[in-house]
């Protein structure tokens, strides 16, 4: 069987280099030639040979633009005849779009899974790898043979909450009702409680806290969540846990979109003694604070290949 080869998106060039340190010798660096035109077209050219070889391509649908290129990128190394393809996808964009409220709303998490779903068929098939996604339900928009694998980053955060705490009691917690059981699994595995609050919707856009499920009187709070995108739920849910008693509130998510001025506005708060991310999203390798600490998901990329036998 030949070496693999990687490509990455011009966003997930930085992921790309460390699965290399990871892999090698295993996987080969697969090299392009990308530029971007005046009038906002883009230019996309495959230099490595990918003819019968298995490709990993790596990039998130962080935005439009850079969903584009990941699909162009794969149809372009079908197009040359690579056998195989692995699409890693570590933030999948429009996460929170994967159904329609109200009439009309387009749920894009679906229009982006029938997207990629749209690829040329190969000889040895398509598989799509995503990581902590919102909703796990995505994976069933996914069409036309296409494999998704969606996986979990439970260890990653379970490792970031003993250190955090040093071995300490602490209250495992999250920003709302609707990531309760995700969080419950999560304080199971740790043998700590668990903790979320009661919401009630003042309007489309604000939100008031009304109790809190457990008593975190004097106790350390870490809350996670997949995502923090603006912030603005992570900070009202903080201040709750703060107001109930709460003595140091840490924070721990998969995802750091930190979109705007979001980081800033948490740090701000005050409320947050510490936040620990993964790099899936490129946005947090922006970000130089002490607040904030980034944790790879190489490995667990890696761990899963191995698992499945596809090194």
């Amino acid at each position: 069987m030949s070496q693999k080869i990687i490509f990455a998106t011009q966003h997930y060039q930085y992921l790309k280099e460390r699965l290399l340190a990871i892999s090698v010798p295993q996987w080969e660096n697969g090299e392009l030639d990308i530029r971007d035109f005046p009038d906002g077209e883009h230019y996309h050219r495959i230099l490595s040979n990918v003819r019968n070889r298995e490709v990993i391509l790596l990039g998130g649908t962080i935005d439009d633009k850079e969903t584009l290129e990941l699909y162009d990128l794969a149809s372009g190394c079908i197009q040359l005849g690579a056998c195989a393809i692995t699409i890693i996808i570590p933030y999948f964009g429009y996460s929170t779009m994967e159904r329609s409220v109200k009439y009309g709303e387009i749920v894009k998490a679906k229009t982006r899974a029938v997207l990629f779903s749209s690829l040329p068929t190969t000889a040895q098939g398509t598989q799509i790898i995503l990581i902590d996604l919102h909703v796990d339900g995505i994976t069933h928009y996914f069409e036309s043979g296409v494999r998704p694998i969606h996986l979990y980053g439970k260890e990653i955060v379970k490792a970031a909450a003993m250190e955090l705490v040093d071995g300490a009691p602490f209250v495992l917690a999250s920003t709302d009702a609707g990531r309760a059981k995700w969080v419950e699994s999560l304080a199971n595995d740790l043998h700590v409680p668990a903790a979320f609050v009661f919401k009630r919707r003042l309007s489309g856009e604000e939100t008031a806290i009304t109790a809190i499920s457990a008593d975190v009187q004097d106790k350390t709070v870490i809350i996670y969540d997949d995502m923090i995108r603006t912030g603005g739920s992570l900070i009202h849910a903080a201040e709750a846990y703060k107001q109930a008693g709460a003595a140091d509130i840490y924070v721990i998510t998969t995802h750091g979109i930190f979109a705007g001025n979001g980081f800033q506005k948490i740090k701000n708060s005050g409320i947050i003694k510490k936040i620990i991310c993964t790099d899936t999203h490129p946005n947090a390798l922006t970000i130089q604070d002490p607040l904030l600490e980034v944790r790879s998901v190489d490995n667990m990329i890696i761990s899963f290949f191995e698992d499945n036998q596809f090194i």
